[in-house]
């Protein structure tokens, strides 16, 4: 009978990262405990125990609610207080468009904000209105995605002043040779250049908020509008970086046209088969895994990393390599990511379940392989009468994406 490790007396619901950890190790020393009966089990001829295949689903829930609890409190830890007063004194021009912008969200009084914009000659205003949020709550924003969205924060971003943004490459690569000093140079063939297109589609969160809640002088503004549609931008970002169709959208690296790994050309993501439909092999069920690290190039590999949902990951907390070593990995410190076969893992929900044909894992330099577009901007629109007696606050922001580098992402497709 195996005795599995008792679980600290202190709980990591207190709000301290360090007891998160300690529950994280304890609830994975337990999990991998129970792994090792199961396969013990499996070479008997009575095969797994029913108990201990659902004692694994328990624990692996509850490695799942660990990571999860680690991961709101890095989040948690890095916000400033709601109430935490505004910045010292700066640049005077910021100071007034955040003093209309607060005049403006608390009471509805635009005119500082139109004063400022027509002074600026502020163009680009939507079909619905709405001002200019001030840099200080765009980029209060943009931070936070940068934390919640899973995908933003392995993708390259780059910042737009236009709808779109074109980013030309060469098909061929550029024509070269070698040469003596002296010797002739004979004219060499043009690069034949093609165009990538992101244009940045709009984004909208409605917030609600309540009139006593914006009469209190405490309460910082700038701070509450970027925790109110933070979570809204997130998912609806991570959801369309992954498998958006770009109609109204960005497009997602799982959008693309796919092809087997010997045929892939640009303009396709490569992909492998783990050889069984809707999961891996019996025998030896990681070597797919060293197939698909070894995909990329090397130049590549050496940023890349791992994104799946949790449902694959649990797939892949059972994996060891020759050694008995597993092959998953806890994250080491506040603000790391696990890490498979020493890779870090990004976590987003939004990929496929583990099915048959599913492209249930990505693996790749997302920092060179996908690009997301923001264009500069954050607008905002006043609404106290669609939810009386609540006031909304219609919240819109332009971001695109899709690949720019069609090698140096590639997928694991759970099919024979």
């Amino acid at each position: 009978m195996t005795i599995l490790p008792q679980a600290p007396e202190t709980k990591a619901a207190t709000g301290d990262l360090a007891l998160a950890f300690e529950d994280l190790r304890y609830t994975l020393d337990s999990y991998r405990l129970s792994n090792d009966q199961r396969l013990a089990e499996m070479e008997t001829r009575r095969g797994v125990d029913p108990l201990t295949e659902e004692k694994m689903a328990r624990l692996d829930a509850a490695l799942d609610e660990a990571k999860s609890r680690i991961d709101r409190l890095t989040l948690d830890r890095g916000r400033p207080a709601l109430g935490q007063p505004q910045d010292g004194p700066g640049d005077p021009e910021i100071a007034e468009h955040k003093a209309a912008f607060a005049a403006y969200i608390r009471s509805g009084e635009a005119g500082g904000l139109k004063r400022l914009e027509a002074k600026a000659l502020s163009a680009g205003s939507g079909p619905d209105g709405g001002y200019l949020a001030p840099a200080t709550v765009e980029t209060e924003i943009m931070r936070r995605l940068s934390l919640a969205s899973p995908i933003r924060s392995l993708a390259s971003v780059r910042t737009i002043s236009s709808g779109v943004y074109r980013k030309a490459y060469s098909t061929t690569g550029p024509a070269s040779g070698w040469v003596g000093e002296t010797a002739a140079r004979p004219q060499t063939g043009s690069p034949v250049l093609a165009e990538l297109s992101f244009p940045a589609m709009e984004l909208y969160a409605m917030p609600a908020a309540t009139q006593t809640l914006l009469d209190d002088a405490i309460v910082n503004i700038d701070q509450w509008i970027a925790e109110e549609v933070e979570t809204v931008f997130a998912e609806q970002e991570g959801a369309a970086f992954v498998g958006g169709d770009g109609v109204d959208k960005p497009r997602g690296f799982l959008a693309y046209p796919v092809a087997p790994e010997p045929n892939w050309n640009w303009g396709q993501i490569g992909v492998l088969n783990t050889g069984v439909a809707g999961g891996f092999a019996n025998a030896n069920p990681s070597d797919i895994l060293v197939d698909l690290v070894y995909a990329l190039k090397a130049g590549y590999r050496q940023n890349a990393a791992f994104v799946m949902n949790r449902k694959t990951q649990a797939l892949l907390r059972k994996f060891k390599d020759a050694s008995g070593h597993y092959l998953w990995q806890p994250p080491a410190s506040a603000g790391a990511a696990a890490t498979l076969m020493g890779f870090p893992v990004a976590e987003a929900e939004e990929m496929p379940n583990p099915a048959n044909n599913a492209l249930a894992l990505a693996f790749g330099d997302f920092r060179r392989g996908y690009l997301v577009v923001d264009r500069a901007g954050v607008r905002i629109l006043r609404d106290p009468y669609s939810a009386k007696p609540h006031v909304l606050f219609y919240t819109t922001k332009r971001v695109g994406g899709g690949v720019q580098d069609f090698a140096a992402i590639k997928a694991l497709r759970f099919a024979a």
